[in-house]
């Protein structure tokens, strides 16, 4: 009951301080931060989708870029050779969903038997395959230099686009919740806690894995179209390590296996970026902000393990039980 009490606290909080984002534009005009906090929301989804695979089901993917690319590359080029109208963004968010749904399906099968850093190695080693194929097949991707395209009005227009994205964050959010507490959920979870066990209860390991995977790839997909769209532009970056790494870093920071944290490692990564990019011309160093992050996240891992979520968790754990000490002594004296 505490845990169900818990749940529905975060979800009302989070869903309060989404509706306060939805009038912030109304009230603040600034660009720059609307342009953050749509890029907050489109990683928000990507990272939430990394979070089903490494915190939910136990599996830990360095390929997952290659889901993101697909996503984008599907939007890229559908603006490119079509008219940029709002039936092409929907037919082209259906192929990207379609195509990673597939992909997703095809890589489960083939590394999903795997165990750990074997299966870790093989999803790096298909996404560079990936990364290559897009970077040689000119003709379609126009190689690293990448291309730029047209978008529909409608979307050109900053407030919208935010809004949008902000919605969709929530939409998948609430739906990843719904799909974590299904019986479905529940398998996931417990497959990480005990793979063995649970393969030995009847379950096939497999086929939860590769669903999860498919769900994962999907939602990979449907950010790597959004963020195309933000920059109206794509090029082989996107099918790139660092793409993973980040959504990883979101992930352990914010908190694996509980949703929000992804959210909220999102915010930390996005507005550190920026902050630390805002400070070039302070200093040189601050150019290679990504050694920054570097120590972000072994700060993270050395004094907080469990992530934003996962302490701000322990503390009200550790102020409760104070609490009920404290009322038991007084019972007692």
């Amino acid at each position: 009951m505490r845990v169900s009490y818990e749940n529905k606290l975060g979800s009302i909080i989070f869903l309060m301080v989404s509706c306060l984002l939805i009038v912030f534009p109304l009230v603040y005009e600034d660009r720059n931060l609307l342009i953050i906090f749509t890029q907050i929301f489109i990683f928000a989804i990507f990272a939430m989708s990394y979070d089903i695979l490494l915190g939910f089901t136990g599996i830990i993917s360095f390929g997952h870029a290659m889901f993101f690319g697909i996503g984008a590359y599907s939007m890229s080029i559908f603006m490119k050779r079509f008219e940029p109208e709002m039936l092409y963004v929907f037919l082209a968010l259906i192929v990207g969903v379609f195509l990673s749904a597939i992909v997703s399906y095809v890589v489960g099968l083939l590394t999903l038997r795997l165990k750990t850093h074997y299966y870790a190695m093989l999803t790096l080693a298909l996404a560079n395959l990936f990364y290559v194929g897009a970077e040689k097949w000119r003709s379609l991707t126009e190689g690293a230099d990448g291309f730029t395209f047209r978008i529909p009005d409608f979307l050109r227009e900053r407030v919208n686009f935010y809004l949008i994205t902000l919605v969709l964050m929530v939409l998948v959010y609430f739906a990843l919740k719904l799909f974590i507490q299904s019986p479905f959920g529940k398998v996931l979870v417990a497959i990480k806690e005990n793979e063995q066990r649970t393969e030995s209860l009847g379950f096939n390991i497999l086929y939860y894995k590769i669903i999860a995977s498919i769900i994962a790839g999907i939602l990979a997909s449907i950010a790597g179209a959004l963020y195309a769209i933000s920059l109206r532009f794509v090029n082989t970056s996107v099918f790139s390590i660092d793409i993973t790494l980040d959504a990883l870093l979101m992930t352990i920071i914010g908190g694996v296996g509980t949703i929000i944290g992804a959210v909220i490692g999102s915010g930390v990564i996005e507005f550190s970026h920026y902050w630390l990019t805002s400070l070039v011309k302070l200093h040189w160093i601050f150019e290679r902000w990504i050694i920054f992050f570097g120590i972000l996240y072994i700060l993270t891992v050395m004094f907080f393990p469990k992530g934003i979520v996962g302490a701000l968790t322990a503390l009200k754990r550790k102020a409760r039980h104070e609490k009920k000490h404290d009322q038991s002594d007084k019972m007692t004296g």
